[in-house]
């Protein structure tokens, strides 16, 4: 048990670790596009565009990829969902499937055209829900941040968020 770390001693890191210095309100901002740029339906891109994100609006690079890496469940969930939307806002002639049986019978050329059709349809249907999505979760989060002990003590920025 000498190798054991207090539940609390791990607690208070991670809040440490998550605010860093910022307030609730660009906190809630940070998770809430994590989340959102973490469900766009392209493996791999979510990780690069958060951080991206996070070093151009100076967000917290450590909160935005956990939210991103939240996400990822939903990303790969989303992906049918959103490619039909995305068909029905394109009104293709073909709506989107998972893996139709008549890809099974195309040959590579053909493959890469219609699973590059997939996910632009994909794509546009994320782009859709994208930005309620952070408008969504940006209010509640901040709500919910706003009571976290240890992000009440960060004095300095809450009147320089205003001028964000």
């Amino acid at each position: 048990m000498a190798g054991r770390i207090p539940v609390e001693s791990i607690r208070g890191k991670v809040a440490h670790w998550l605010s860093q210095g910022i307030s609730p309100r660009r906190l809630a901002l940070t998770l809430a596009l994590g989340f959102a740029v973490g469900c766009i339906p392209v493996v791999g891109i979510p990780t690069v565009l958060c951080a991206g994100l996070a070093l151009a609006l100076r967000l917290n690079l450590p909160a935005i990829q956990a939210a991103n890496y939240a996400a990822m469940p939903l990303q790969l969930a989303l992906i049918v969902p959103f490619a039909r939307l995305g068909g029905r806002m394109l009104s293709s002639a073909q709506p989107a499937a998972a893996v139709p049986d008549a890809w099974l019978h195309l040959s590579a050329p053909g493959l890469m055209a219609q699973s590059g059709a997939f996910m632009g349809h994909a794509l546009a249907g994320w782009i859709l829900v994208a930005a309620p999505a952070v408008l969504i979760l940006f209010a509640p989060l901040t709500l919910i941040l706003r009571r976290v002990p240890a992000l009440r003590r960060i004095p300095a920025l809450a009147g320089a968020e205003a001028a964000d």
